[in-house]
């Protein structure tokens, strides 16, 4: 029965749990070996094999609480809302693009600062844009030993293009986020001219409306409720889904730097937190994204972006990896503008 189903499954992670079970049965060699001839960890390697000898054929499929996981790597790994570009955060010239060219030699967290205020974009990216977004490339680099779901449930779109929009909009920048950015002596100095600073603008992302057209593009209107942005703090959003269960991401470090006028680069680390299961989901991710502006007559921009999954301390597997990633994505992006831009 288990020969048959292999054969005849057509979803990659139930054709993994099935070769399991099935080396399992005709070559029963070491936990090791199976999972390193799979491709799977051998921690979930150890689950298979507990769930079949307890439930039989239903203890393999995929529960409830691993389908919404891989969700979440999908809207990490995707969610362009997620990538920023605040001034205030700085990073030791040359860190980030340094970082990009030692993928996927990545043994650590960047460096970041805690961010304060809303996330600011340069002015070439004002308006509205439609995204090409393809994930290029997937590493586990703590392979076979770790393992995430979403490394499995990713492979479908590999060199998949898929198209959504983004907006991006200039509204008016308080003054307390002006002066946090500065030196305390020049802080002191622009409360002078405090009225004709608060009527200066920058540029910032509809994260309401790019966050709901990620997710719609990716999972479907039948997955996604709303997408929402804490009121109270603008590194806080929440993803609600239809089945009653959120994603709660909030900007807990970020970075950028400025190469040249037409270049940019910014990393976040935000901490997820999936909630409405019997088992709530933490993790942490890092974008860190290259977006370079094309010169006349294209109007685009193109962007290198690397998306990195770590471990929470509440997970199992947190001691073998702690601040090594255990998933990298690589993402090439493309922004076409709207006529309404041009």
């Amino acid at each position: 029965m288990v020969k048959w189903k292999l054969k005849t499954a057509k979803k990659h992670w139930e054709k993994q749990r099935l070769l399991v079970v099935y080396n399992g049965m005709v070559d029963p060699s070491s936990a090791r070996d199976i999972a390193k001839h799979v491709g799977v960890s051998k921690g979930l390697r150890h689950k298979v094999i507990q769930r079949y000898n307890r439930q039989g054929e239903d203890g393999i499929k995929s529960t409830q609480v691993e389908k919404f996981v891989a969700i979440v790597r999908i809207i990490l790994g995707l969610c362009l809302v997620l990538v920023c570009l605040l001034w205030s955060g700085e990073a030791q010239a040359g860190s980030l693009a340094d970082r990009l060219a030692e993928f996927p030699n990545w043994t650590s967290k960047p460096p970041v600062t805690t961010p304060e205020n809303d996330l600011v974009y340069p002015d070439w990216m004002q308006g509205t844009w439609i995204v090409t977004s393809t994930l290029v490339d997937q590493v586990a680099p703590l392979a076979p030993e770790v393992v995430t779901p979403g490394m499995i449930s990713n492979r479908p779109y590999i060199n998949q293009p898929v198209n959504f929009q983004v907006r991006f909009q200039s509204v008016t920048q308080p003054f307390s986020a002006i002066s946090d950015r500065l030196s305390p002596f020049n802080a002191q100095n622009l409360k002078s001219d405090q009225s004709r600073i608060e009527n200066s603008s920058v540029v910032v992302a509809d994260r309401e409306f790019n966050g709901l057209n990620i997710a719609k593009a990716y999972l479907g209107d039948r997955t996604v409720r709303s997408v929402k942005v804490d009121p109270n703090s603008p590194n806080r959003q929440i993803t609600a889904f239809k089945a009653g269960t959120q994603l709660i991401s909030t900007v807990t470090g970020r970075a950028t730097e400025t190469p040249t006028p037409d270049q940019f680069i910014a990393t976040e680390v935000t901490n997820q937190y999936f909630r409405g299961t019997n088992r709530p989901y933490f993790n942490q991710v890092e974008t860190t994204t290259s977006y370079h502006r094309l010169s006349s007559p294209s109007l685009g921009i193109e962007a290198s972006q690397i998306t990195a999954v770590y471990l929470s301390p509440q997970d199992p597997d947190y001691f073998k990896a702690l601040d090594q990633p255990v998933a990298l994505y690589r993402y090439r992006l493309e922004l076409e503008p709207v006529e309404s831009n041009i």
